[in-house]
C-alpha cells in the first residue's frame, strides 16, 4: 500500500439530463453526444427504450441506433453496453434508463415473502447495471423520466396550465453517482442540478447545444488537478448572492467543505450583515 496525492486523470464523462416527457431528453443528449465524438456521430450509440424514439432524429447524422424491447432488466441493459463497447462506439446514450427501474419495481412486487427483505434480491441487480455505467471505457449520458405534474401559471390575465417535471423516475440518490446531471424543462432549458465539473457552478439555464459536448470533452481531457475546481468553486462563494445559494453550493462539493470553510463562513457573515444590518456594530461583529 501506497499513499499517493490525489489527481484528476483523463475522465470518461458520465451524466444524466432528466425531465418530463418532451421536455427533449434525446435530442439534447444527441447534441451532447456529437459535441463528445468531436462532430463524428459514427461514434455515438443510443440504446432506445422508447419505442424507436431515437430515429426521429436521424436528420442530425449518421449516429447508431440499439433497439431494446422489454422486460427491460439490468441484465438487457449490460450486454446492450458491451455490444456498443466492442463496436467501440466513443459515445453511449442510455435512452432512458427509468425503464430499467420500473423493472426493478415490478419484479420487487412479484416476489413472495416480506417486502423489506427481498430488497436484498434487487440491489445486487441495480448495482450491477450502475457499475457497468460507471465503469464504462465510453462516455455515457442517461435519460431519466420525472414524474409529471401541472402548475397554473398566470399569462395575460388567464391562468395557464403548464407541465413540469418533478422526480425522477430512477432509485432515490441514483444521480450522486453520475459527474454531472442536467434537469431540463418543459421548454427545453437545462440547469445542472449536480456538477462536479465545475463547468455550470452559477449558470443560469441555457438551451443544450453541441457547444455544451465540447466543452464537456475538454474537461475530460484536461486532466488537471483538483485544485482547478476548488479555485472555481472559490469564485463561485464570492458569487453567491443569497445563504440559500450558498447553502447549495456548499452541499454540492463535500470534497472541499473543509479546505474552503472560511470562505464560506466570511460570505455567510457577509450575506447576513446585507440581510440583516441592524444586527451589526460598524466593525462587523454581531450584536
Amino acid at each position: 500500500m501506497q499513499l499517493r496525492p490525489s489527481e484528476r486523470r483523463q475522465a470518461k464523462i458520465k451524466m444524466a439530463l432528466q425531465g418530463s416527457a418532451g421536455s427533449g431528453k434525446t435530442f439534447s443528449s444527441l447534441l451532447i453526444a456529437k459535441g463528445l465524438a468531436q462532430g463524428d456521430f459514427s461514434k455515438v450509440a443510443i440504446i432506445d427504450t422508447e419505442n424507436g424514439s431515437a430515429d426521429l432524429y436521424a436528420h442530425l447524422g449518421s449516429y447508431n441506433v440499439l433497439s431494446l424491447t422489454p422486460p427491460f432488466t439490468p441484465q438487457k441493459y449490460v450486454e446492450a453496453i458491451e455490444v456498443c463497447e466492442k463496436a467501440t462506439m466513443q459515445v453511449i446514450i442510455i435512452d432512458s434508463i427509468s425503464h430499467c427501474w420500473d423493472y426493478l419495481l415490478d419484479y420487487h412486487s412479484s416476489l413472495a415473502g416480506n417486502s423489506f427483505t427481498n430488497w436484498a434480491k434487487i440491489k445486487p441487480l441495480e448495482k450491477m447495471f450502475v457499475d457497468k455505467i460507471l465503469q464504462s471505457k465510453a462516455h455515457i449520458i442517461a435519460t431519466m423520466r420525472t414524474k409529471q405534474d401541472y402548475v397554473l401559471n398566470q399569462k395575460d390575465g388567464k391562468f395557464i396550465p403548464e407541465k413540469v417535471g418533478l422526480k425522477a423516475v430512477q432509485r432515490d440518490g441514483l444521480d450522486y453517482e453520475f459527474t454531472l446531471v442536467f434537469d431540463i424543462d418543459s421548454k427545453h432549458f437545462a440547469v445542472a442540478s449536480k456538477d462536479r465539473t465545475g463547468l455550470f457552478i452559477g449558470t443560469t439555464e441555457f438551451k443544450i447545444a453541441e457547444g455544451t459536448g465540447k466543452k464537456i470533452l475538454d474537461w475530460c481531457h484536461s486532466g488537471n488537478s483538483q485544485e482547478d475546481l476548488q479555485h472555481i468553486v472559490y469564485q463561485s462563494i464570492q458569487d453567491c448572492n443569497s445563504l440559500a445559494e450558498l447553502s447549495a453550493l456548499y452541499k454540492q462539493y463535500p470534497q472541499f467543505q473543509q479546505d474552503l470553510k472560511p470562505d464560506f463562513e466570511a460570505r455567510k457573515s457577509l450575506l447576513i450583515q446585507f440581510t440583516h444590518p441592524q444586527n451589526f456594530t460598524q466593525n462587523g461583529q454581531l450584536h
